[in-house]
């Protein structure tokens, strides 16, 4: 008898497989579909859109364009809020410090809690 978190890794398991299975079926469904019209300046006018190689071309043109676009965005994002993160990192060591000075002041301040530990030898 399979255990529980077997059954559940499994599932698991065939929800990826299941993702995976209907992602590739996409990207061969966009691949195989015709291109959309887009009309291209009298240069391209003798080029078919209905080639292949200038289908992939145009394809991967745009999906790194896409990644391009969406990278140049996350960076500037991270640039934003760095600043932010640096803020924080060196609060926190402040307050460290100050957690430091005070458990240093109440060693030097504060009397031993018995005087048995201070017998002479």
């Amino acid at each position: 008898m399979a255990s529980p978190i077997s059954l559940q890794q499994q599932q698991h398991e065939d929800d990826q497989n299941r993702v995976f299975y209907d992602l590739c079926t996409m990207i061969i469904h966009i691949l195989g579909s015709p291109p959309l019209p887009i009309p291209f300046p009298s240069l391209f006018a003798t080029a078919s859109l209905s080639s292949s190689p200038a289908t992939f071309a145009s394809l991967f043109l745009g999906i790194s364009l896409a990644l391009m676009v969406f990278g140049s965005l996350i960076f500037f994002i991270g640039l934003v809020l760095l600043p932010c993160v640096v803020g924080l990192l060196v609060l926190f060591y402040f307050v460290d410090g100050l957690s430091n000075l005070s458990a240093l002041g109440r060693a030097f301040l504060s009397p031993p809690p018995s005087s048995k530990a201070w017998k002479p030898l």
